[in-house]
């Protein structure tokens, strides 16, 4: 494990890495010393012509694609570890209480429902899809959790399973009902993807991801103690009922917003906080700001590997990170059976 210090200067040099690999791969050559000349011209305008391509390719598709990228992972990282440290269960992910279900039928609702606004106002729309649909679905879950009087986290993630399947079944039934122009938009926006990025599609994300970072930033010390158990934190003064409400619902803003802009992304949200662990320790006061870092510079990675692993086509990034993420959450089940078996 690295000093606090070292260590963000590490995820910090990763992500500026990233971003500048981002910018540089891609189908068409755009080299790192024309990257740089297009950022010394920005503001003066005195553009060579015949790099006049390059400058749209630079602003107008890739550099809104890694700022996209770099908000969804972010997103993505930070709420798995607001999830693992609310639910005690490094196992936990967003997807595990129906967040990204929910707000995947969210959006295929609003695609087969054939409503279309232009610009930037589409985009405040799939992103508002996204978050009502995570939202109900998250608090269905929260009210099933509390059968008890109290909520339980053992209730709330069988409850999440059994949500996540309706919601999955939901949006399998919206697919029956589209066109097949609908079920070919809704089939590849499941398998995540952020070659749809735009100026508004960044504007959009941004409006909704960057304060709920900031709030769930803002619930580190409280999740600290949520560590020691529900009874001990509450002695030590935590509301813990109003933390996990707050939490989870923050979280489905999140999720929901990066879902509606880049589709279903799964895993990034487990693996993240994990890696963060090993390098900056548990304490959420540098987990959360680190897994943004992290989660930012993975779905920066992934996507350059989506987008020349089988250039000049595009892999959608949904298979990329389950190819990586599912064999990682096996080794993550066994690891924990193997604990127990020697507790």
């Amino acid at each position: 494990m690295l000093p606090r210090l070292p260590g963000f200067a590490l995820l910090t040099a990763l992500l500026l890495l990233c971003l500048l690999g981002g910018l540089w791969v891609g189908a068409a050559e755009l080299s790192v010393e024309r990257i740089f000349t297009i950022l010394g011209h920005l503001m003066d305008g005195n553009l060579p012509a015949e790099m006049v391509r390059d400058r749209v390719i630079f602003l107008d598709i890739r550099l809104p694609r890694v700022l996209l990228g770099a908000l969804v992972g972010a997103a993505l990282g930070t709420a798995g570890a607001v999830m693992q440290g609310l639910f005690r269960n490094p196992l936990a992910e967003p997807g595990l209480i129906g967040i990204s279900s929910g707000a995947a039928l969210g959006v295929a609702m609003v695609i087969v429902s054939g409503v279309m606004l232009h610009g930037v106002g589409q985009q405040f729309l799939l992103a508002g899809a996204a978050f009502i649909g995570g939202f109900i679905t998250v608090l269905t879950v929260f009210r099933l959790s509390r059968l008890t009087g109290s909520t339980s986290v053992t209730y709330m993630l069988l409850a999440g399973i059994a949500i996540n399947a309706l919601a999955l079944a939901g949006t399998w039934f919206v697919m029956y009902l589209s066109t097949d122009q609908q079920l070919r938009a809704i089939t590849f926006w499941t398998m995540g993807s952020l070659g749809g990025a735009m100026w508004v599609t960044v504007l959009a994300a941004a409006c909704g991801i960057i304060p709920a970072l900031l709030v769930m930033r803002h619930y580190a010390r409280p999740l600290n103690l949520m560590l020691l158990g529900d009874h001990e934190a509450a002695h030590l003064g935590v509301d813990t009922e109003t933390l996990k409400r707050h939490l989870v619902l923050v979280s489905a803003l999140a999720v929901g917003v990066a879902v509606s802009v880049s589709g279903i992304i799964a895993f990034v949200g487990l693996i993240v906080p994990h890696l963060v662990r090993l390098l900056l320790g548990a304490d959420h006061r540098v987990l959360i700001p680190g897994s943004a870092l992290l989660g930012a510079s993975m779905m920066l990675l992934a996507d350059m590997i989506a987008r020349s692993v089988v250039a000049p086509a595009e892999l959608p990034i949904g298979i990329l990170t389950s190819l990586i993420g599912g064999p990682f959450f096996l080794f993550l089940l066994i690891r924990q059976r193997h604990k127990q078996g020697v507790a």
